[in-house]
């Protein structure tokens, strides 16, 4: 029935799962007895890279793929086959509104959706991105749900605890006074881990005691702030590993064995659960850092980290801050607080000799244990810029004020460091300087910059594009208001009308595309496809292109027949997007190829040219959103940007890979789009539907067109008026209602988003009145996602148009209608 995928991690495929599993008791039955719709879904899961579920009949049957078991956790095996609500009862609450919505026939996306999970014996956050779509039984009615997710767990913490950093190191830099410091760190601390309290202690291991220097409480906890306690009063095991410089990690302080003989000390302070964070210096412990939560609670890797990121920031701010006070008050050179200090610190003179310098200094700018005091400073960093730093050297020396600058530090990496130093002046002379890597923060706020500017021009972009048409559509409709124009001229101003209109459409066809796919929004069809097929389509669809530049195209496919698993328009639009880009981009009359074969159990698709190519720096970035090579001064190439990564994330949708290459600008590139090989499953002939053409012409029909917009109404009206048809329009939904009922059209074109009543419930009530319930429904609409299309076959339409309308298209349509026969009641 189903191929077996590889092994879960509870060594148990789900393929083998749907053939052993006890379907008696289930409300579904046994696989066999299965609908066609549900095999379908559940062939496309078992098969697919990505992880997926779905939940079928009245108990909302739950089955997965292997991918999904991973974020199950230990509910896995046991949840296959059981009501969706008791495997997720712990969330249930929480998603039960979403599942509504899709077995109300709405498809839903949410992105990283925070939910409180239990899959390994203790509740956790997590986080997902997640599309529930409605499963349509034979019926017609709503058989099940199906849900396409993504864990983004990992990616919203790592995002959570830069943003925490960046916050703290903020809110940090401007305080001088240790006390602020470490009253600001706590506050922040604990509010974003949302803990009981927090403490900041000062040890004395000679007294065996400690003081509570300062606090942080939620609301209802109690400060213990300025108590003394004795370290005998709690456990030596967790002493021992304090003053050894181990966190301690406890998550009930009944149970954890380390605690249990002291619990009635803790439970006296509202303690059920904490961490510590030792500071030992000089091989004694001096500070700890605590959080403490009033119940039991399962400490995450994420609140150790920025438990111990805040502890390593905090006491280096609080350190320097104290470290420069004490250098304005007594310029206290004391090698012992310099190396307590974790934040670089020298001292030079003014002929750049090195007067101090501390280990965190030697271990920021990686230099070896060899001894630099004394020495000179450019003899160990020849490298360094002498302009930028001798300029601030000078000017502290000069006008004995403090100075920032920043200076790019070459440690043979690839890309170099960048290091803050504040100079500040010394009573004998010198210049005292206090530096820090700030890389890794530089680099996220020039991505930020980036992505920024990336936006900003492709705004600017999609204006420019949107303009240019509407330029010609603006003049050709100057054109024909002056009533001046003959018979051939205005032919020619309805064909700059119509390219122009189909243009944009373009454009908005494609922005909706990578909309869709990028949210995850996107069903494919399951085709078995023969890539010379596909090749072919693509070639013919951008032929106008090539030919109208003048370009050569050669086309080579292997005898042998290929086969991909897909749908068929997007693979087609995969490799027209390349072939568009390789024409845009080749100077007239150049060399274009495409290619396909079998490598291995790939389908290589190959499409290469001999035009502008691609700057090396771009290659990495090239399938991203937005990404575009610089125009020439006549912006003939144009587009949105948009293209490639369009094709990425189709291709990523087929299970396949895209790359680029490009030797160097004005080489020309290739790109290869890589597919999973599959087998065809019989040898069958494929069939190709043929529509039957009607011999005679098509009989004037009653039409009646409903929409707000006037002059689109009236547009629309002339038209059918031009092909012979009797047309009525009205402009709101009552007044339609009215006249269908004395003049019962045979075909009604109507607006969805009517002011009065949308198009959708004017569809239900005239498929309700006797005399237009056999009228043909067309729905003229600007929405045109999938959801929308349901809507309107729900409502009673039976055709679905976008605006701008295809204007053949309806023609088409129309001609093979035929009226109705008036004589017969309802």
């Amino acid at each position: 029935m189903l191929n077996h995928a590889p092994m879960t991690d509870h060594g148990t495929t789900v393929a083998d799962l749907l053939h052993g599993q006890h379907w008696s008791s289930s409300s579904i039955g046994p696989p066999s007895s299965w609908p066609k719709e549900l095999m379908t879904v559940v062939r496309l899961m078992v098969d697919s890279h990505f992880p997926m579920f779905v939940a079928w009949g009245p108990q909302l049957a739950f089955i997965y793929n292997d991918q999904y078991s991973r974020i199950m956790g230990n509910k896995h095996p046991a949840a296959f086959g059981e009501p969706f609500q008791e495997v997720w009862q712990e969330i249930w609450t929480d998603i039960r509104p979403i599942v509504k919505k899709a077995l109300a026939g709405e498809a839903t996306f949410h992105e990283n959706m925070p939910l409180v999970v239990d899959r390994k014996g203790f509740p956790e956050h997590a986080w997902f991105t997640f599309c529930y779509s409605p499963i349509e039984a034979a019926s017609g009615e709503i058989g099940g749900m199906f849900c396409t997710v993504t864990e983004t767990t990992a990616q919203v913490l790592s995002e959570r605890r830069n943003a925490f950093q960046l916050r703290l190191t903020d809110s940090l830099s401007p305080i001088a006074a240790p006390s602020e410091i470490v009253s600001s760190a706590i506050r922040i601390l604990g509010q974003e881990l949302d803990v009981s309290r927090v403490l900041f202690s000062e040890i004395d291991e000679d007294e065996r005691s400690f003081l509570i220097r300062q606090d942080w409480t939620q609301k209802g906890a109690s400060s213990v702030a300025g108590f003394y306690r004795h370290l005998d009063d709690f456990a030596s095991d967790i002493i021992t590993d304090l003053t050894l410089g181990h966190s301690v990690v406890v998550r009930n302080v009944v149970t954890d064995t380390r605690t249990a003989d002291h619990a009635s000390v803790y439970e006296q302070a509202g303690i059920q659960a904490f961490i510590a964070i030792p500071l030992v210096k000089s091989g004694k412990l001096r500070i700890v850092l605590q959080l403490h939560q009033n119940r039991p609670y399962h400490w995450t890797d994420l609140d150790l980290q920025l438990t111990q990121d805040m502890a390593g920031r905090c006491w280096s701010a609080v350190e320097n801050a104290r470290a420069q006070a004490e250098l304005r008050a007594q310029c206290d050179r004391s090698q012992h607080i310099f190396d307590s200090m974790t934040e670089g610190f020298a001292i030079v003179d003014a002929e750049w000799r090195i007067l101090q310098i501390n280990a965190a200094g030697l271990r920021i700018s990686e230099v070896s244990d060899t001894p630099v005091k004394g020495r000179n400073f450019w003899s160990i960093w020849p490298e360094l810029s002498h302009e930028t730093l001798e300029t601030c050297h000078g000017d502290v020396m000069k006008l004995r004020q403090p100075v920032t600058c920043e200076q790019n530090f070459d440690f043979g990496r690839e890309l170099p460091s960048i290091i803050e130093l504040r100079m500040y002046p010394v009573p004998e002379g010198g210049v005292a300087i206090f530096y820090r890597d700030v890389t890794q923060r530089k680099r996220i706020v020039e991505r930020l910059k980036e992505a920024d500017q990336r936006k900003d021009e492709f705004l600017a972009m999609l204006a420019h594009e949107l303009r240019n048409p509407l330029a010609p559509i603006s003049a050709a409709a100057d054109l024909l208001q002056s009533r001046q124009v003959d018979p051939a001229r205005a032919q020619q101003t309805s064909e700059i009308i119509s390219r122009q209109v189909n243009h944009m459409t373009s454009l908005v066809d494609d922005l909706m595309d990578v909309s869709r796919v990028t949210r995850g929004l996107i069903s494919l069809a399951d085709e078995i496809l023969d890539a010379e097929t596909v090749v072919a389509a693509a070639v013919e669809q951008v032929r106008p292109l090539i030919e109208a530049r003048q370009h050569e195209i050669e086309v080579q496919v292997v005898r042998e027949q290929i086969w991909v698993k897909g749908d068929r328009k997007r693979l087609v639009q995969v490799l027209s997007n390349l072939l568009n880009n390789a024409a845009k981009y080749t100077p007239e009359g150049g060399r274009i190829r495409i290619s396909a074969e079998a490598q291995g159990t790939d389908a290589v698709f190959v499409v290469s040219d001999n035009g502008i190519g691609i700057v090396p720096e771009l290659i990495p970035s090239a399938f991203e959103l937005f990404t575009q090579a610089k125009r020439s001064s006549d912006r003939s190439p144009g587009g949105l940007g948009i293209g490639l990564a369009l094709v990425k994330r189709l291709v990523e949708l087929h299970g396949g890979n895209v790359d680029a290459e490009s030797q160097a600008t004005g080489e020309g590139s290739v790109f290869t789009v890589r597919l999973p090989r599959v087998q065809p499953e019989s040898n069958a002939a494929s069939h190709t539907s043929e529509m039957n053409q009607g011999s005679n012409e098509s009989s004037a029909l009653k039409i009646l067109v409903v929409d707000d917009n006037k002059d689109a109404a009236d547009m629309l009206a002339m038209l059918l008026e031009a092909a012979g048809h009797d047309v009525s329009v009205e402009h709101s939904s009552e007044s339609a209602l009215t006249r269908a009922s004395t003049e019962v059209p045979d075909v009604c074109l109507l607006d969805i988003g009517l002011p009065d009543m949308d198009g959708n419930e004017l569809a239900r009530q005239l498929r309700a009145q006797p005399g237009t319930s056999k009228s043909t429904l067309i729905a003229v609409t600007g929405y045109g996602q999938e959801r929308d299309r349901q809507q309107t076959t729900a409502a009673g339409f039976a055709h679905h148009f976008v605006k701008p309308v295809n204007v053949s298209e309806l023609m088409s349509l129309l001609a093979s209608l035929s009226p109705q026969d008036q004589s017969s009641p309802g």
